[in-house]
């Protein structure tokens, strides 16, 4: 895709919202090697064509932001291996003869790690040879690779742990012993990940500008930087004898770091005070919603203005394409292809404004929440359900009818939930993101530039229905339109408002200091300043002040105890990056996964057509994480080729 039609594809202006922002990173992939860095335009090709290997998270069948108990899918495509890769591996259904999401190699669906640090050597020995660009520029292109090279390897030292690093790169010339070597320890492919970033930060432009959006900079280069030194400061990566005290290499030596180092902690924290104050130089901060709110709330807006206005900011944060919140994101978006927020996205029911009722196209409506999820986020409180003293566990499922328009008691409901509708109590007094990231019953839809009233009963609005796609509905009767504009549409892709889906974000970095703050220092006013900047944004108290009520908490003052301060930052990124693809490797990198992830995925009863017969519990798909689950396993195919590999511990050589 060159430039040309990338400005054809921005004169649809209802396709892609700020599309002159994002970097064009489709390659001419007929290129020949010895004509890529001739002149300039094709050394952009060939920086394109590195940038090009960043994992295909958008994607649903293809997507990392699955693993994890966030999701539920179609449960007809159970038995398909080209389908919803993520869930599939959460099921168990990985194997040393078909790895799934498999960086190592590229096999199902997974980006080819190694061969994108291949493209990013080639581009390093031979960018000097182009003819009109100035040395600054090659510095700065050159610095982008090398940091997106390290990029990759912490891939693969997230997917695998110990990785193969390549001294030298490959061609018809090489040896034997140059081609086939052994892998690394887990510190040599930290210190090799970390070195590469450090070489690239002083050519990075600080900040890049608009039009250049996507491109690695300092600010985002700093970001993920303090993002690998928190896991290699986490407990999976720092003393885990637990897991690996026998996994060694040919001397015997072991892979993993057998004794714990609290000073990586402070390693970390130093990183994320770097990054957080670069970035906030340079503009960066919290999101919140800068515009007027759809015509369709504007009444909602003006009758309850102060939790609308919390709302929009949550319901907005992702889908606003390069807001001050987003550090990097996955600039190289597939216009055409359907991703996360359309297969999330709800049919447009018939008698909603002007859209194409009934759409599947764009519009899949099967990838929704589990059950977990309803359940994980807070109360209004900013406390977990179980431990909200004024919140009735024995009646969440008791089905009740809310107030009519007219009711007072309806003022502090208006825009989270319909007038008059049933619904149940589990769906009611929560905080403002359960209502800006789920689609529950008895709530609104704000898609296709309408906000619905979905029920998600049997041929209701977001329901199953009998009569067109049967197949197509929210398995657990439970939906997310986090990942949806608001204005996508049904039809056609040009009908879709694309946007950056997020690398890393403002947010994450915070809450990271928190917890290296707390890992280090403990529980102190630093760490809460930190998670209350996200508490804040979200609408509910301060952490001091939820978990030091005692008319309010269970397990009063948790927050002032290393541990129970740790649970708590764990469960706000739970929230806080609720459907991100952040849980599975938070409870990856802290050892907790297999205790997290063993559960079966619970739903509601799609074939319920009122209240009483859809809101009904039951199993909808059984998953496993296993010990050996933590690490992927190498394709058989390599471990056959290069007799120096050793398989990770559990898959059998």
């Amino acid at each position: 895709m060159n430039k040309a039609i990338l400005a054809a594809i921005c004169g649809i202006a209802i396709s892609i919202s700020g599309c002159t922002k994002y970097l064009d990173v489709v390659p001419d992939n007929t290129l020949k090697l010895e004509n890529i860095f001739n002149l300039k335009q094709d050394a952009y090709n060939a920086l394109a064509k590195v940038y090009s290997y960043i994992p295909d998270d958008d994607l649903t069948h293809n997507s990392s932001w699955l693993l994890g108990d966030e999701w539920l899918a179609r449960l007809d495509l159970n038995n398909s291996s080209n389908y919803l890769r993520g869930i599939r591996i959460m099921r168990g259904l990985q194997s040393q003869t078909s790895p799934l999401l498999g960086y190592w190699s590229g096999t199902g669906a997974g980006k080819p790690m190694y061969e994108a640090m291949r493209q990013a050597d080639i581009f390093l020995e031979n960018i000097g040879n182009v003819k009109d660009m100035t040395d600054q520029e090659k510095r700065e292109w050159s610095a982008q690779v090398k940091f997106l090279k390290a990029y990759y390897a912490f891939q693969l030292v997230k997917q695998y742990g110990p990785i193969v690093i390549m001294k030298k790169t490959a061609n018809p010339e090489s040896t034997k012993d140059e081609l086939f070597i052994p892998r690394s320890t887990v510190k040599e492919s930290f210190d090799f990940i970390l070195g590469l970033i450090e070489e690239a930060m002083p050519d990075l432009k600080e900040r890049v500008l608009e039009n250049d959006l996507g491109q690695i900079d300092r600010v985002a280069a700093k970001a993920i930087k303090a993002r690998i030194l928190v896991y290699q400061a986490s407990p999976f990566f720092n003393g885990n004898m637990e897991f690996f005290g026998d996994f060694v290499n040919a001397e015997g030596e072991p892979f993993f770091p057998m004794n714990y180092d609290k000073e990586k902690w402070k390693l970390a924290l130093d990183a994320l005070n770097e990054a957080i104050a670069l970035a906030e130089q340079n503009g960066m901060g919290m999101y919140t919603y800068p515009k007027e709110a759809f015509l369709y709330d504007r009444e909602s807006f003006n009758k309850n203005p102060d939790k609308m206005k919390v709302l929009y900011d949550l319901r907005m944060v992702i889908t606003d394409p390069w807001n001050k919140e987003l550090i990097w994101g996955i600039s190289g978006i597939n216009f055409r292809s359907a991703g996360l927020g359309a297969a999330a996205n709800i049919r447009l029911p018939i008698g909603y404004g002007d859209g194409l009722a009934n759409s599947s196209s764009q519009s899949f409506q099967w990838l929704g929440a589990s059950y977990q999820m309803a359940e994980r986020y807070y109360t209004e409180n900013g406390l977990p359900i179980d431990e909200d003293l004024t919140y009735d566990l024995n009646g969440i499922h008791d089905v009740v009818r809310l107030p009519g328009v007219n009711d007072s008691e309806y003022e502090e409901l208006e825009g989270y939930m319909q007038p008059g509708a049933e619904t149940i109590n589990l769906y009611l007094n929560r905080e403002p993101r359960f209502y800006a990231n789920l689609g529950i019953t008895g709530g609104f839809w704000r898609a296709h530039g309408v906000r619905i009233n979905t029920q998600f009963f049997y041929n209701s609005d977001g329901g199953r229905s009998s009569s067109y796609f049967p197949s197509d509905f929210l398995a657990s009767g439970i939906g997310v339109q986090k990942l949806t504009h608001p204005e996508s549409q049904s039809g056609n892709w040009e009908r879709v408002i694309k946007y950056p889906l997020p690398l890393i974000r403002m947010s994450d970095l915070y809450l990271m200091r928190a917890e290296a703050q707390n890992e280090y220092y403990g529980p102190g006013e630093q760490v809460y300043e930190d998670i209350n900047k996200i508490r804040r944004r979200a609408g509910i108290p301060d952490v001091q002040e939820s978990w030091g009520n005692a008319s309010l908490t269970r397990t009063l003052n948790k927050h002032r105890d290393k541990e129970g301060l740790r649970d708590i930052i764990l469960q706000e990124r739970s929230i806080e990056f609720a459907f991100e693809g952040l849980r599975f490797w938070d409870m990856w990198r802290t050892k907790r996964a297999t205790q997290a992830f063993s559960s079966p995925i619970w739903g509601w009863d799609t074939d319920g057509k009122d209240a009483k017969t859809f809101f009904v519990l039951s199993v909808k798909q059984q998953r496993r994480f296993t010990l050996t689950d933590y690490l992927w396993p190498i394709d058989l195919n390599e471990i056959n080729t290069n007799s120096k590999l050793i398989q990770n511990p559990g898959w059998v050589n």
